[in-house]
């Protein structure tokens, strides 16, 4: 074939080639890892009763994260462990390791694993919902090791309810782009309830009555977990009611109170009920 023919064609391939470029537009892609869910994971990845964890969206290892996990509930900067029903308590989350990645997903129950209380967002965290349940999460911006320490407000029910449970699902993430090979924290910690746990129906706890027998007085400590109309009964071994007294509305927390007897009162044993909203607390006591 003749050279110069073929090199004719070749020019009027490479031209009509140029023309089609220059007519058309093209789309360049630039890949770009980012973090799974680097602005929070879906509701329902603590691991608590009844809910998956991080794992069912991160293809990683589920290791026990007691150690890792540090959760501090305060108030003005003092550590709470019983919990101030009606409070706001500030909750802190920190990982001991504080990965280069990370993220993490809390929720608080009471012991029938229903939502206690509410949350509000705090320093690099954002809340969700899931039905009556809310979530606190690591936001977009609090995914590194720049942010050392997540932290939210609880805003605790006005009545106790016995202890709450914070679970925990953090991930120590391998900074990848996908899914693989992150290290999954779950823990739990648990919150005392004040005075002690709700035992049956009572209102009152640790009821403490110790008589003065100069002064024949009875002072009362306890613990009320509500508002309510607090009186006072006190029989002897017969049943027979020999001392009663209204002393309005009790507050939530710790009560003292100072009760003077009638100076007939014969020596003897007694028992003293407490009731708060008719729900009585009993201790026997010996007045001599």
């Amino acid at each position: 074939m003749n050279k110069n023919y073929i090199l004719f064609s070749s020019l009027i391939c490479c031209g009509l080639l140029l023309s089609s470029l220059n007519n058309s537009k093209f789309e360049f892609l630039t890949y770009h890892k980012s973090p799974f869910n680097a602005g929070g994971s879906p509701p329902g990845k603590t691991g608590a009763p009844g809910e998956n964890n991080c794992t069912g969206c991160h293809a990683g290892s589920t290791l026990d994260g007691t150690s890792e996990n540090l959760l501090v509930v305060s108030t003005g900067g003092n550590v709470v462990t019983d919990y101030i029903p009606g409070a706001t308590h500030q909750v802190s989350l920190t990982m001991s390791s504080n990965p280069s990645k990370k993220g993490f997903q809390a929720i608080v129950l009471d012991s029938n694993n229903d939502m206690m209380g509410d949350f509000t967002a705090g320093n690099g965290t954002s809340i969700s919902s899931q039905g009556s349940k809310k979530y606190a999460n690591h936001t977009s911006s609090s995914n590194s090791n720049a942010t050392t320490t997540w932290t939210r407000d609880w805003v605790v029910p006005s009545s106790a309810v016995g202890p709450a449970t914070f679970y925990v699902a953090s991930n120590s993430a391998n900074g990848n782009g996908n899914t693989s090979g992150d290290a999954i924290y779950l823990s739990q910690h648990t919150i005392g309830a004040p005075f002690g746990e709700i035992e049956d129906h009572q209102l009152i706890s640790n009821l403490n009555v110790n008589y003065s027998p100069h002064s024949n007085v009875l002072n009362f400590s306890f613990g009320a977990f509500k508002n309510g109309n607090l009186s006072l009964n006190i029989v002897d071994l017969n049943g027979k009611s020999v001392y009663s007294s209204n002393f309005g509305l009790s507050s939530i927390g710790q009560n003292e109170l100072e009760v003077t007897l009638y100076k007939s009162l014969k020596p003897g044993i007694y028992v003293v009920n407490m009731f708060l909203d008719n729900i009585p607390s009993s201790k026997k006591i010996f007045i001599n």
